[in-house]
């Protein structure tokens, strides 16, 4: 059996479309935290949290999708809104404390909530086939496409399930 490199399996597993999109955000949102400082201190965050995200995000994109196959889903979801968070804004927090940046507790809390927020729409996505990767994969813009559709259904997923447990 021949085996596989750590840098190849790591190459292969890497999430590239949550990568992208999680950098895009959270760069944007330290950036509008920090502007206030100016804008070398705000350029500053966002590049730093830039590329942070656009290397770890992809690894803990891999792991949402492998937990969308999870069941029962309400586990998959506690484990990741719990366990990924932790990890990745203890990471966020050191690079961002090395690095200076201003109002660091607004900008961590802000992605702290964006992460529980996103993580729990990826999930619901992954669920229905979109915002994956690998095998089955929809391209990017199928995904952009399917958004609208799939932030609605997120959204009212939590009154519905009420609905349908709770029959008057």
């Amino acid at each position: 059996m021949a085996r596989t490199s750590p840098l190849a399996c790591a190459l292969r597993t890497w999430h590239w479309k949550a990568a992208l999109f999680s950098a895009l955000i959270r760069c944007s949102i330290f950036f509008l935290v920090s502007i206030t400082s100016g804008w070398k201190a705000a350029t500053g965050a966002a590049l730093a949290e830039f590329l942070y995200r656009i290397a770890a995000s992809g690894y803990y994109g891999s792991m949402t999708q492998a937990l969308s196959r999870m069941s029962p889903a309400w586990k998959a979801n506690l484990l990741a809104i719990i366990a990924l968070p932790i990890l990745q804004h203890t990471i966020e927090f050191g690079i961002h404390w090395m690095q200076g940046t201003p109002k660091l507790v607004t900008s961590i809390s802000l992605s702290y909530g964006f992460t529980i927020i996103s993580t729990l729409f990826n999930l619901y996505s992954m669920r229905r086939g979109s915002l994956i990767v690998g095998t089955g994969a929809r391209s990017i813009w199928q995904d952009i496409a399917a958004f609208p559709l799939l932030a609605w259904g997120f959204v009212t997923s939590g009154p519905r399930l009420i609905l349908r447990t709770n029959p008057r």
